[in-house]
This record gives structure tokens, sequence and C-alpha cells, in this order.
């Protein structure tokens, strides 16, 4: 199979594969994006799809921080909340 050749013999160059190798060997593909960080699918030779690598996710801010940041408000939320529920 192409994806086991692929990665152990580490070769940098090879970046298509078929469909049927794709399919065959979807569970490594994860293995072959994070070492050429590109894939380009090809169908009878053609090019049909390029499978990019997503860049790393950005880690979630804190709510503690965006708390410390806000000034307070005046009123209680919940005394708002129900004044505004309320008036309809």
């Amino acid at each position: 199979m192409v994806f086991s050749t692929f990665l152990n013999t580490g070769v940098g160059h090879m970046k298509k594969l078929t469909i049927r190798e794709t399919r065959q060997g979807l569970a490594q593909l994860e293995k072959i994006l994070s070492q050429e960080g590109e894939v380009t699918i090809t169908r009878r030779g053609e090019a049909i799809a390029r499978v990019v690598q997503i860049g790393k996710q950005r880690p979630i801010p804190s709510h503690q921080d965006l708390r410390k940041k806000m000034r307070p408000m005046g009123k209680d939320s919940a005394k708002m909340i129900r004044q505004d529920r309320d008036g309809r």
C-alpha cells in the first residue's frame, strides 16, 4: 500500500494519492498531512481534491480574564432581566 511505503521511506516529494489509496489508508492520512501539510487526491491521473492540514487551534480564552477586563455594572443582571420581562 502506498501509505505504508510513504510513511516508512519518508519520501518528502510524494504528495499525490489516488482515491483508492486514500480510502484504504484514511486512518494514516493524518500522519501524512503532519509530514507534508498538503495531499493531492487524483482520479485517473487528474487532480480532483487537495487536502490541507488545518492550522493549530487557538486556545479558548478564560472567562475569568474576560470578566476582569469588564467594568462592573450598576445593577444586578437578574433584576435587569426581570424588569425587562415584566415590561413586555
